[in-house]
C-alpha cells in the first residue's frame, strides 16, 4: 500500500486543527433561561486587604445568602456572622467561615445544601478563615497567628478536637497569607505582600498542599493583585490597582480585563456558558453583584442591597476535582537547595562575578541570623542544605565578598524538601538550560548551611 502523500497529510492536519480549534464568532453563546443558584456574603462594610494586617475583612454582620429558584435567604440562619463560602466538588456542601455567637472566634465550618446539619470543621485558639476544599478530603484555610494569618490544611472527615486529626502548617516567615483558590493542579493559590515580609502590596503566589514549592505566579510585580481564581480555560482572573486583570499560559505579564466601567473587589465566578458572576460597584454605592459577558459592554444586575456590600459570589454547582498532589517530602531535618544557575534571573549579572552564596533566617521576634556561606561554580551552579519551617533569604556576593544582590522577602522549605530552582528570581515561566551543573560533578554532597556547622563570613554586610 502507497504512502498517503505531502500535500494529503497537510490537508489531514489542517482538518484536524479546524475541527478542533475553538469557535471564534460575533455570535453569544447560548445562556440559560434561569440563571444558576449562587452564594454570595453581604456585609455593610468591607476591606479587602485587612487580612494583610491580620484583621478582619467584614463588618461583623457579614451573612452568607444563597440565592436560588425560590429567591434569596440565609445560608445557616442560626449563625452571628458568616462569610467566606466554598462549595464542595460534587456541588452538595459549603465550607465557609462562621460564628454561632458574636463573642466565637472565627471557625471553619461545612454546612450540607440540602438542609442537614452544620459541622464544625476547626478548632482554633484564634480566627480561622477563608476555606477551600482540597482533594481526598482535606480543606485549607488561613489561621490568626498573633498579627497575621498562615496557611493550614487538615482534614474535614475527623471531628475537632481527634487526636489524629491532624494539621498540617503550609506558609512560614514573617508575611501574611491568605488563600484565594486551588488550581486544577492541586496548586493552591494565595496572596501574600510581595516582597514576603515586608510592608509592599498583596501579590500572588502559588505552594503545593503539604507547604512545599512556593513561589510567585509571575515575575512582573510592582501592582497590588488579590483575590485571584482560575477560570475554566486555565487563566487567572484577579483584582489590581486598574481593576480586573488576567494571567495567561502564553504570556510572563498580567493582561489588563476591559471590562465595564466602575470598581470590581474579590473573586469572581463563571458560568459554563462563559458568562462572568462579578463584584462591581459605580464608586458612589455599596459592591453588587452582575452578570457580565467578557469581551462585552454587557451586563446585568444579578443581586444588589442599597445598605450592604455584596461580595464572593460562588455558584452552587458541580466542578472538576483538582489533582492530588502527591506529596515528595521526606523524613529528615533538612532540606535541600540545587540552584542551577544563579546567572538565569531578571537581574544582570556579569559573567563569571558571582562567586559565593550567603543565606539568612530571622526568628520570630525579627533578628536577623547568618546561617553560612558556600561557593558558585562557574556555571552559576550551588548546591547547599537548609534548615525547614524557617525564613530564608539567599544573597549573591562576588569574589571580594561584595553583595551583588540580597533578596528582597524570604521563602521557606519543608522538612525533606528536594528543591531545584533554575535561577535566581528566574520567573516560574523560565526553562532550564539541558546541562548537568557543574556543582554535581564536584560533590554530591550540598553544603551545611543549617546553622548547626560552624562558618567564616567573609566581607559583605
Amino acid at each position: 500500500m502507497r504512502a498517503p502523500s505531502l500535500m494529503i497529510m497537510i490537508m489531514i492536519g489542517c482538518f484536524v486543527l479546524v475541527a478542533l480549534a475553538p469557535v471564534q464568532s460575533g455570535f453569544a453563546q447560548p445562556t440559560p433561561s434561569e440563571p444558576p443558584a449562587f452564594l454570595f456574603t453581604a456585609a455593610k462594610h468591607y476591606q479587602a486587604l485587612a487580612w494583610m494586617h491580620g484583621a478582619d475583612r467584614f463588618s461583623s454582620d457579614a451573612i452568607i445568602f444563597l440565592q436560588d429558584a425560590n429567591g434569596r435567604h440565609p445560608l445557616v440562619p442560626g449563625f452571628a456572622a458568616s462569610a467566606d463560602p466554598d462549595v464542595s466538588f460534587d456541588g452538595k456542601k459549603v465550607l465557609f467561615a462562621g460564628k454561632r455567637k458574636p463573642q466565637d472566634h472565627w471557625q471553619i465550618w461545612e454546612v450540607e445544601l440540602d438542609g442537614g446539619a452544620v459541622r464544625r470543621v476547626t478548632s482554633c485558639s484564634d480566627n480561622c478563615v477563608r476555606p477551600f476544599y482540597l482533594p481526598g478530603d482535606r480543606v485549607v484555610y488561613a489561621k490568626k497567628a498573633g498579627a497575621r494569618f498562615v496557611l493550614e490544611a487538615a482534614a474535614t472527615n475527623l471531628t475537632p478536637g481527634d487526636p489524629h486529626h491532624l494539621t498540617v502548617q503550609l506558609t512560614y516567615g514573617p508575611a501574611s497569607f491568605l488563600p484565594t483558590d486551588v488550581l486544577r493542579d492541586g496548586r493552591i493559590l494565595f496572596a501574600a505582600t510581595y516582597p514576603f515580609g515586608s510592608n509592599g502590596t498583596p501579590e500572588l503566589y502559588t505552594v503545593y498542599s503539604d507547604g512545599s514549592g512556593v513561589e510567585s505566579y509571575r515575575c512582573d510585580h510592582g501592582r497590588a493583585r488579590h483575590s485571584g481564581k482560575q477560570l475554566a480555560s486555565g487563566d487567572i482572573v484577579f483584582t489590581s490597582q486598574q481593576g480586573l486583570a488576567r494571567f495567561t499560559s502564553a504570556r510572563a505579564e498580567e493582561v489588563r480585563i476591559v471590562a465595564p466601567t466602575g470598581e470590581y473587589a474579590g473573586d469572581i465566578a463563571e458560568t459554563p456558558y462563559g458568562d462572568w458572576l462579578v463584584v462591581w460597584s459605580d464608586g458612589k454605592s455599596p459592591f453588587q453583584l452582575r452578570w457580565w459577558k467578557p469581551g462585552t459592554d454587557l451586563s446585568r444586575p444579578a443581586a444588589a442591597d442599597s445598605l450592604a456590600n455584596l461580595l464572593q459570589p460562588a455558584l452552587v454547582a458541580e466542578r472538576a476535582i483538582p489533582n492530588r498532589h502527591p506529596s515528595g517530602l521526606h523524613d529528615w531535618p533538612n532540606a535541600n537547595l540545587l540552584c542551577l544557575n544563579a546567572y538565569t534571573s531578571q537581574y544582570k549579572f556579569v559573567a563569571g562575578s558571582i562567586h559565593s552564596v550567603r543565606v539568612y533566617t530571622r526568628d520570630n521576634s525579627g533578628i536577623v541570623k547568618l546561617l553560612g556561606s558556600a561557593p558558585v561554580e562557574r556555571d552559576g551552579s550551588f548546591f547547599v542544605q537548609l534548615p525547614t519551617e524557617h525564613p530564608l533569604q539567599i544573597e549573591l556576593l562576588d569574589a571580594s565578598g561584595t553583595t551583588l544582590k540580597r533578596q528582597a522577602g524570604w521563602f521557606w522549605m519543608r522538612r525533606g524538601e528536594q528543591r531545584a530552582c533554575v535561577g535566581c528570581h528566574a520567573g516560574p515561566e523560565t526553562a532550564p538550560e539541558n546541562a548537568v551543573p557543574l556543582i554535581l560533578l564536584k560533590s554530591t554532597t550540598p553544603a551545611d548551611l543549617t546553622g548547626a556547622a560552624p562558618h567564616t563570613p567573609s566581607g559583605g554586610q
